[in-house]
């Protein structure tokens, strides 16, 4: 069923390449992450129909593609989406699709500046949206984007996206300011799965996945044990859950500190693979990552 899905999307595609589909005029954008559908959000505004795959909690590592997901990429006239991997059940479609409608935002990064992966076909950890400068790249890589493809509109695109980096600039110095008021010796990040690493090369944490890079990896005993203890010797005051990944994973992992006569809190709910629900805060990239922030910083102090 899922190579007959696949052949069935690959050539639905192929063939929706030969003319463009618009709907009242505008451009059909399909995105598949919520951080890139923000992001594609801020930029095309109401300018382009878009349309995101994955929703709030949806996990990108195991997502994979329903019929009605099949009538919104071959309707689609550009599709934006992470690369690297990330959207592991999806990747022998984009790969198949050697066209420019398919744009990976990952293209835009420097390979040698990215953490190698042993856990990702591309050799890459594909969570580049952690690291705000590569989002400010990704914007620039999304304003060019839509105006090849709708020049009349470039200097609106371009306007958007002079704005949004502003936005981004000025998130940057308040995550910088908030992490500064935490000691470097409590800069130790435990979550669910190695999601936060660019987060933790940015601002000086040290990240430890229970999970690994991909969720797609189930942990083991050893692999509980082996952090409870990392947690006990390194005085963790407080663990993470993540929205995307379920929560018996952390909950294990602190019933083996508790076992060892430790205590280690959960500090709460971090947005990692997904944003939060449409409408508050946590559902917008700005949003996810000072609410992230302010939770790691007041669970660690």
């Amino acid at each position: 069923m899922k190579k007959q899905l696949i052949t069935f999307l690959a050539i639905a595609l192929f063939f929706s390449c030969k003319s463009e589909k618009k709907t009242n005029g505008k451009l059909n954008v399909v995105t598949t992450t919520t951080m890139i559908t923000d992001l594609v959000q801020h930029i095309g505004d109401d300018h382009i129909n878009l349309q995101g795959l994955m929703g709030s909690g949806v996990d990108p590592h195991l997502y994979k593609a329903s019929e009605g997901d099949v009538t919104k990429l071959s309707n689609a006239d550009i599709i934006f989406y992470n690369g690297l991997h990330l959207e592991g059940k999806l990747v022998e479609v984009f790969e198949k699709m050697k066209t420019k409608k398919t744009v990976a935002i990952s293209d835009v990064i420097d390979k040698n500046t990215l953490i190698g992966s042993e856990y990702f076909a591309s050799n890459y950890d594909p969570h580049i949206w952690f690291n705000i400068s590569y989002w400010m790249q990704a914007t620039n890589f999304v304003v060019e984007t839509l105006s090849e493809a709708i020049p009349d509109k470039k200097e609106i695109f371009r306007a958007n996206g002079f704005k949004y980096l502003r936005q981004l600039e000025d998130l940057n110095k308040l995550v910088k300011t908030t992490i500064n008021t935490l000691p470097k010796e409590k800069r130790i990040l435990v979550t669910a799965h190695d999601a936060f690493n660019y987060f933790g090369k940015a601002f000086d944490f040290e990240v430890v996945g229970l999970q690994g890079l991909s969720t797609a990896t189930e942990a083991g005993v050893q692999d509980v044990q082996k952090l409870s203890a990392f947690i006990i010797e390194h005085k963790v005051k407080a663990i993470f859950v993540e929205s995307s990944v379920p929560k018996r994973t952390i909950e294990a992992l602190q019933a083996a500190v508790k076992s060892k006569g430790h205590e280690v809190t959960i500090g709460g709910t971090l947005y990692s693979d997904a944003l939060g629900d449409t409408g508050t805060i946590e559902g917008t990239y700005i949003g996810m990552f000072v609410y992230n922030v302010t939770t790691i910083v007041n669970a660690l102090k």
